[in-house]
C-alpha cells in the first residue's frame, strides 16, 4: 500500500537527508551509531560492534509513560534471561534511542528487526544497570528510570526505544551486544491543532451455547449445551473484562443479541445437557451481575447490535445464497437484534451496520449485507485498498446508498496475538500508539475519522492490552474519541478508494474456513421441517422462538475453525425436531377382513405432543379401487384431525367391496396445505362379498328345507292319526268316543303343528349378518378420543 509513505508536513533537513544516505553506505559500521546518536542521545562514545547473537532474550514488562511529556521520568522494567551454554561477566542493561521514524511502514520494518546491527549507542552514565553475572537459564529483573530530557527528543513524531544487555561470554571475551528488545516511544508533548477522530469498537460477542429444547413447563426452561458462558461471565473471564473495562473507555459498542438473550436465560431457571440428561444450571447469580454491569455500561454510549447470532454474512454469499430461502434469515435476524438489545439494555441500538469476518469483502458479500437491511458494512483497509500518501477517512460510498466503514488495518489488528505475557502486551500498546500518532503526522492539517475494528471475541488478556493503548491516548494530544455513527456520518475523503474488490483478492485463508453449502442444504430442511411442523400445532409460538433462533445460530460467524462442533449442534437440532414431529403419528394397523357389501374401517391418529394439533387431514387410499372403494364411490376419503395434547383419535371410513380378494390401503396424514406430514401407513384389507345370486340361492335351498319338513310332518301326523282310527273301530263304542275324543285333541294338535311350521316365530326375526366383527365394549384408552 502506497500509505506507507513518509510523514507529511514532516520533510527532511539537509542533515538528515545526508545522513540517511550515509547510512546506506556505512550500515553496520561502527562510525553509524556515533553518527546517529548525535542527535539521539548525549552519550558520545561510539556503540559496541554488535555479533548479531541472540543468545540474552529481553522482554520489556512495563514502559511508563506510554507517551511520555516534557517533565516525566521514562521508566522501563522487564527481565533478562540468558539462552546460552555459558553464563555472561559484566553484563549490563542499557537504553537506547534511535532516530525519528518516517512513515507508518517504517515502523513495520522497525518491529520486525532482528539485526543487532546499526543500533545507536546507549544513553549510558548512570542509566544503566549492572549485571556481574547471568547464570544460563535465571531470569533477571532489571529496571531503568531516565528523565524525558535526557532522551535526545527533538521533533514530534515516533522514536525507536531498544533495551539491550552487553557482556562477555567464555567464547568472545569482551563487551559485546547478546540480546536487544525494541519498542516504540511516541512524542507529542503539545496537542494538535487538528485531532485524528479516533473510533474504537468494542465487540461482545460470544460462541453459541442454547439449543433448541426447552422444558414443558409454562416458562419453557431453556436447555444448554454446556455451561461455559458463565466462565465468561464470571470474575475476571472475558466478557466481564470487556464490560468492566469498556466502561472506562470511549467506545461504541458491538453486540451479537444472541449473548444477551443467552445470559438473560441464565438469569432464571436453566437446564444443562450432561450425556443423555440435563442437569440444573446454578449460574443464575454470575449472570444477573454480568449483565446489571452491562445494563450501566452502555447507558448514554453508542450501541451497535449485529443481526441475530451474528451470520457469516462471507459464507453465506459464496455458499449459501444460491440454496433458497438461505437469505431469507437475515432480514429477521436483524429485526430481533433490535428488541433483543432494548429489551434487555433498555437502550435503542443502532442495526444499520454490516460487519463481514476481518472486513473482508467482496460485491457478493455487500449484497448479502445490504440485504439484511444494513445501509453500512464495516470493512478493513486491507480489503478496500488505498493508492494514497496518507491514510484517508474511514467513511465512503460503495454504490447503491451503500456506505463502506474502512477501519484501519494496522490499529486493528495490532492485538491479535498471545497477550498474556507482559513483554508482548507492553510492544503491541507502544506499537499501536506509535502507528495512532503516525497517522495525524501524515496530514497534520487535514483532520480525518479513523476505526479501530478489533478481533470478533478478545480474550481478556487481548482486551486489557486494548485497555491499556487507550488510556495511553486519554490525554488527547493527537487523537479524540468518536463513535460509529458518527465515523460513518463523516465527509468522505475525495481521492478514497470507492470500489469494492472482486471475489478473487477475497483472502484464500478465510475462503477456506466458511461454513460449507451443505450446511444451508441442512438448514433448509430444517427449517421445511420446523414449518410443517408449526402449521399443525395449537400453540405454534412454543417452537417457533426456540427453533427459530437456533437455525439462526446454525449460521453463525463463531463455528469458523470449528466445523465438527457445528455440525453436531445442527445435527442435534435436527434430530429433536424430527423427535417432536413424530410424537404425531398413525398407529400401524394389522391385516383387516372386510365381510359384506359394506364396512367400517378405523385408523387411529395419536398425538403425545403436550399440547394439541389441528388443521390435518387424514387421507385413506384404496390402491384397487375395482375392488375396495371408500366413502361411497371414491378411491380416496379423507376426514378433519384434530387432537388434544396427550389424546389419540380413532377415525372410521366407510369401505365398500365389490370382488373377493386383499386391497392394500394407505394412511397419510397432510397439513391442510396438502404437504405430506410423517410417514403414511399402509395396510391389507381383505374383501370377502357374499353377492344377490349367492344370497337367493341359499334362500330358495332353505325354503324348500323347511317344506321338506312340513311334509314329513304333516304325512307322520296322518299316519299316527289312521293308526289310531283302527284301534277305536276294534274297541267298540265307549272305544269309538274316546277314540273320537282322542283323535280330536290330536288333530287338532297335529293341525296347530303344521301352523307352527308354516308361521316361524315371530318374535325371533332373522336377522342380517354384521358387517365386521362387534366393536369392544371395554372403555377407550386414557385420553383416547373415538368418533363413531
Amino acid at each position: 500500500m502506497a500509505e506507507a509513505a513518509d510523514f507529511q508536513g514532516m520533510g527532511h533537513s539537509p542533515a538528515r537527508r545526508w545522513l540517511r544516505r550515509t547510512a546506506s553506505v556505512l550500515a553496520g559500521a561502527p562510525l553509524l551509531a556515533g553518527l546517529l546518536a548525535g542527535t539521539a542521545a548525549p552519550a558520545a562514545q561510539a556503540a559496541p560492534t554488535a555479533t548479531g547473537s541472540h543468545t540474552v532474550r529481553v522482554s520489556l514488562d512495563t514502559l511508563a509513560p506510554s507517551a511520555p511529556v516534557k517533565g516525566d521520568t521514562l521508566t522501563v522494567s522487564g527481565t533478562v534471561t540468558n539462552e546460552g551454554k555459558s553464563t555472561i561477566t559484566d553484563a549490563q542493561v542499557d537504553l537506547r534511542v534511535g532516530p525519528r521514524m518516517y512513515g507508518r511502514t517504517a515502523i513495520d520494518d522497525a518491529a520486525e528487526r532482528t539485526s543487532t546491527s546499526g543500533d545507536v549507542a546507549p544513553i549510558g552514565g548512570k542509566y544503566k544497570v549492572t549485571i556481574p553475572k547471568l547464570a544460563v537459564g535465571i531470569p533477571q529483573d532489571f529496571a531503568l528510570s531516565v528523565p524525558v530530557s535526557k532522551l535526545g527528543l527533538g521533533q514530534d513524531g515516533v522514536y525507536q526505544l531498544g533495551v539491550s544487555l552487553t557482556g562477555q561470554t567464555s567464547s568472545a571475551q569482551y563487551d559485546h551486544v547478546l540480546g536487544i528488545q525494541r519498542t516504540f516511544l511516541p512524542w507529542q508533548p503539545d496537542a494538535t491543532e487538528e485531532k485524528t477522530q479516533l473510533t474504537v469498537l468494542w465487540p461482545l460477542i460470544s460462541s453459541t451455547r442454547l439449543s433448541a429444547e426447552t422444558g414443558s413447563d409454562d416458562q419453557q426452561t431453556p436447555v444448554f449445551e454446556n455451561d461455559d458462558l458463565a466462565e465468561e461471565l464470571a470474575p475476571g473471564g472475558r466478557l466481564e473484562q470487556l464490560v468492566s473495562l469498556g466502561n472506562q473507555l470511549p467506545v461504541t459498542w458491538v453486540i451479537d443479541p444472541d449473548l444477551l438473550a443467552t445470559a438473560d436465560a441464565m438469569t432464571k431457571n436453566y437446564q444443562v445437557r450432561s450425556g443423555d440428561t440435563t442437569v440444573p444450571g446454578k449460574n443464575q447469580a454470575v449472570a444477573t451481575k454480568w449483565l446489571n454491569a452491562l445494563e450501566k455500561a452502555v447507558q448514554g454510549r453508542k450501541v451497535v447490535a449485529l443481526p441475530f447470532a451474528d451470520p457469516d454474512l462471507a459464507s453465506l454469499a459464496h455458499r449459501g445464497k444460491d440454496v433458497s430461502g438461505a437469505l431469507s434469515h437475515l432480514q429477521p435476524a436483524t429485526d430481533v437484534a433490535g428488541k433483543t438489545v432494548e429489551t434487555i439494555l433498555h437502550v435503542k441500538p443502532s442495526v444499520d451496520f454490516a460487519w463481514p469476518v476481518d472486513g473482508a469483502i467482496d460485491p457478493s458479500i455487500v449484497d448479502v449485507a445490504t440485504s439484511a437491511g444494513a445501509h453500512k458494512v464495516i470493512t478493513r483497509s486491507d480489503s478496500l485498498q488505498d493508492n494514497l500518501p496518507y491514510t484517508p477517512t474511514a467513511a465512503r460510498p460503495i454504490g447503491g446508498g451503500t456506505t463502506a466503514v474502512v477501519a484501519d488495518t494496522r490499529l486493528s489488528t495490532a492485538f491479535q496475538g498471545d497477550m498474556s505475557q507482559a513483554g508482548a502486551s507492553t510492544l503491541a500498546v507502544q506499537k499501536f500508539l506509535a502507528q495512532s500518532l503516525a497517522v495525524t503526522l501524515q496530514d497534520p492539517e487535514n483532520q480525518r475519522s479513523i476505526v479501530v475494528a478489533p478481533q470478533r471475541m478478545p480474550s481478556a488478556a487481548q482486551a486489557q492490552s486494548m485497555a491499556r493503548a487507550l488510556r495511553g491516548l486519554d490525554p488527547e494530544r493527537w487523537t479524540e474519541a468518536s463513535d460509529l455513527i458518527a465515523a460513518a456520518s463523516a465527509t468522505p475523503d475525495a481521492d478514497a478508494t470507492t470500489k469494492v474488490p472482486g471475489s478473487s483478492r477475497y483472502p484464500e485463508k478465510l475462503r477456506d474456513q466458511e461454513l460449507p453449502a451443505e450446511v444451508f442444504l441442512d438448514i433448509r430442511e430444517t427449517q421445511e421441517r420446523l414449518d410443517n411442523f408449526q402449521a399443525i400445532l395449537s400453540a405454534p409460538d412454543r417452537v417457533a422462538a426456540p427453533f427459530g433462533n437456533a437455525i439462526g445460530r446454525a449460521m453463525s460467524t463463531s463455528w469458523r475453525g470449528a466445523p465438527e462442533t457445528a455440525q453436531q449442534y445442527r445435527g442435534t437440532v435436527e434430530d429433536y425436531l424430527v423427535g417432536l414431529t413424530t410424537e404425531v403419528q398413525l398407529i400401524p394397523k394389522s391385516v383387516l377382513t372386510l365381510s359384506g357389501r359394506s364396512a367400517t374401517i378405523p385408523v387411529t391418529v395419536q398425538n403425545q405432543l403436550l399440547q394439541g394439533v389441528q388443521n390435518l387431514v387424514l387421507r385413506l387410499k384404496s390402491d384397487n379401487p375395482t375392488r375396495l372403494k371408500l366413502d361411497g364411490d371414491r378411491a380416496v376419503a379423507e376426514q378433519p384431525i384434530k387432537i388434544d395434547g396427550g389424546h389419540s383419535q380413532s377415525v372410521k371410513f366407510t369401505g365398500a367391496g365389490n370382488a373377493n380378494g386383499p386391497v392394500q390401503v394407505t394412511a397419510q396424514l397432510y397439513t391442510v396445505d396438502g404437504t405430506p406430514y410423517g410417514s403414511p401407513m399402509t395396510f391389507q384389507v381383505k374383501v370377502s362379498e357374499i353377492t344377490p345370486t349367492v344370497m337367493l340361492v341359499i334362500a330358495g335351498g332353505v325354503l324348500l328345507l323347511v317344506l321338506a319338513g312340513v311334509k314329513m310332518y304333516s304325512q307322520r301326523k296322518r299316519a299316527v292319526a289312521r293308526k289310531a282310527a283302527a284301534e277305536d273301530t276294534d274297541g267298540g263304542d265307549s272305544g269309538a268316543e274316546g277314540t273320537g275324543a282322542d283323535g280330536s285333541a290330536r288333530d287338532t294338535q297335529s293341525t296347530d303343528g303344521a301352523r307352527a311350521a308354516e308361521d316361524p316365530d315371530p318374535g325371533h326375526p332373522s336377522d342380517p349378518t354384521p358387517d365386521t366383527g362387534p366393536e369392544s365394549a371395554d372403555a377407550s384408552g386414557p385420553g383416547e378420543k373415538v368418533d363413531r
